[in-house]
């Protein structure tokens, strides 16, 4: 649930790197014991890779891949039983700390980087065949044209941005998603305090964030700015992760919000080269 309290916002505002850092690390060991993550079927196999983001990849068999804030490194490492040369990069050192514990147990060669993605050139030479983000990362970021230009940096000349995200339509409503309550073109900050996690909604964990929303246009407009070309676009009807305080789930992994049907844009994907 959203609640703006009446303390002075504009400090954290001023600080969403740290007031974000702190609510993603409180967050990683209630996630990583969650039934959401279900790290102990990862163990045993399980690929934590949707259907979306897999159609997009293909075959990644030798490709060099930068997964930007990658929490703690499921698809990273996923990724990198594929096949591919991974590298995970994150704002959150315990987040990390999972990470190189699963990369380790799991016997994988992946990396992990601690940084913000604003710094992180400052932070990882190179270049990579593929740079990849998804779900829930690009709303922690105030300046979506710094974001492209980052993204841009890490690819090679002919390489690919795969990117899966949940639609911007949804961060017009309220938390219960019964009634629109932002603009869609909103450019000020989204100042929170939250009960619980997606992971586990009944928590008890109170935490504050500081978030914005990037609309379609936004977020295109700023790849298509550093001179990438888009391959493909597309819009889904319904989410592959159960996010919502009440869902559907018609089909297997595609969850719509109760009561909305296929009425709302959820996610979308696409894919850049350069």
């Amino acid at each position: 649930m959203i609640i703006l309290s009446s303390r002075n916002r504009i400090m954290e505002e001023h600080n969403y790197k740290e007031v974000n850092k702190d609510m993603w690390n409180s967050k990683v060991d209630i996630h990583f014991n969650s039934e959401f993550y279900d790290v102990d079927s990862f163990k045993e196999g399980r690929n934590s890779l949707t259907d979306i983001e897999l159609d997009l990849f293909g075959d990644v068999t030798g490709k060099s891949i930068l997964h930007l804030q990658c929490h703690f490194g499921q698809d990273t490492l996923s990724l990198a039983r594929m096949g591919a040369q991974v590298t995970g990069m994150d704002i959150s050192s315990e987040a990390l700390a999972k990470a190189r514990e699963l990369n380790d147990e799991l016997g994988l060669s992946g990396r992990f980087i601690e940084s913000d993605l604003y710094s992180l050139p400052e932070n990882l030479e190179g270049q990579f065949d593929i740079v990849y983000t998804s779900y829930g990362t690009i709303g922690w970021l105030p300046d979506i044209n710094r974001w492209a230009e980052v993204v841009t940096k890490f690819m090679k000349p002919g390489g690919r941005f795969v990117f899966a995200e949940f639609h911007p339509v949804l961060w017009m409503f309220d938390k219960p998603i019964k009634e629109i309550v932002y603009p869609y073109m909103r450019s000020q900050a989204i100042l929170e305090d939250e009960e619980g996690t997606y992971a586990n909604k009944e928590h008890d964990l109170q935490t504050s964030s500081v978030t914005w929303n990037h609309g379609l246009g936004d977020v295109i407009g700023a790849l298509l700015s550093q001179e990438l070309k888009l391959t493909h676009f597309e819009e889904f009807d319904y989410s592959p992760y159960n996010i919502f305080p009440k869902a559907t789930e018609e089909k297997p992994k595609q969850f719509r919000v109760e009561g909305m049907g296929k009425k709302l844009p959820l996610v979308y994907a696409l894919e850049m080269t350069k």
